[in-house]
């Protein structure tokens, strides 16, 4: 396994990290990490036994595969010397709203560049990661990069042009799940239930529904209507959130995210 290099040390290196040991694609040898000013590579060192590095000089002395995992709002800081460091390296993003031409500045010298977003369920291995890269990866590195994805779950590999749809789509979707939970935990407390119940009744549906969808591979749209008997309860609710146009609010809101992930693209 070539080496690979983190710089960033916070909980989506953690997760690539985990997955990486837990399907033994890697052994900790192989791994090092640079953190910040906190204690994030100190304990992802301790409790996973990779390497915890001083400086960016030892961080990237023989490693072949360089991940990007700090903030993103500190690509435009970075160390000048990473340009050197990183050259003849296979260099991959995982920073939201940094396109390849933002990474091409930066590390000029790199044998190629990835760009990828990934969702916060990958910290548990059940994320959906969409991907690119600057030019055509060899086999090699083609294995390499879905390699490490398959650590945060599934990936896909797109054009540049379509990672900001995958942003408002699976980089903020896990958010919208989140918020509908919340709302469906809400309207059982005003329907009657404790939240402890609802809370649960809230989760586990979602849950079980998402379940229910990868495991059949289903049309939702299938699935929903086989919930739903003519003039039943299930229709009744349908019929106010067609009336409240829900679909429509989940385009505008998709949309929105779409338009400010392009936004913060051309600052870069």
């Amino acid at each position: 396994m070539p080496k690979i290099a983190f710089i960033g040390a916070g909980r989506m290196a953690s997760a690539i990290v985990d997955g990486l040991l837990n399907q033994r694609v890697a052994a900790p040898s192989d791994l090092a990490c640079l953190g910040g000013k906190d204690d994030t590579a100190r304990l992802l060192s301790e409790r996973t036994g990779i390497r915890v590095c001083a400086d960016l000089p030892e961080l990237l002395d023989g490693s072949d595969l360089v991940v990007l995992a700090f903030k993103p709002q500190h690509l435009s800081s970075a160390d000048p010397r990473l340009a050197q460091l990183t050259a003849g390296k296979l260099v991959l993003s995982i920073l939201a709203g940094k396109p390849l031409s933002a990474l091409a500045r930066v590390f000029p010298l790199a044998r190629n560049l990835v760009r990828t977003m990934p969702n916060t369920p990958g910290q548990i291995g059940a994320g959906i990661t969409g991907w690119c890269s600057q030019a055509s990866l060899s086999a090699a590195d083609t294995a390499l990069v879905q390699s490490l994805l398959n650590a945060l779950g599934r990936h896909v590999a797109v054009n540049e042009a379509q990672i900001d749809a995958i942003t408002a789509v699976s980089g903020s979707g896990p958010a919208y799940v989140f918020e509908f939970t919340a709302a469906l935990r809400e309207a059982g407390m005003k329907a009657g239930l404790d939240r402890e119940t609802a809370q649960m009744l809230a989760v586990e549906t979602v849950l079980g529904a998402g379940r229910l969808m990868a495991h059949t591979q289903a049309e939702p749209e299938d699935l929903r209507n086989q919930v739903t008997s003519p003039n039943g309860t299930t229709f009744a609710g349908l019929k106010r959130m067609e009336a409240r146009d829900f679909r429509g609010m989940m385009l505008e809101t998709v949309l929105a995210a779409k338009a400010r992930s392009e936004e913060l693209s051309k600052d870069c």
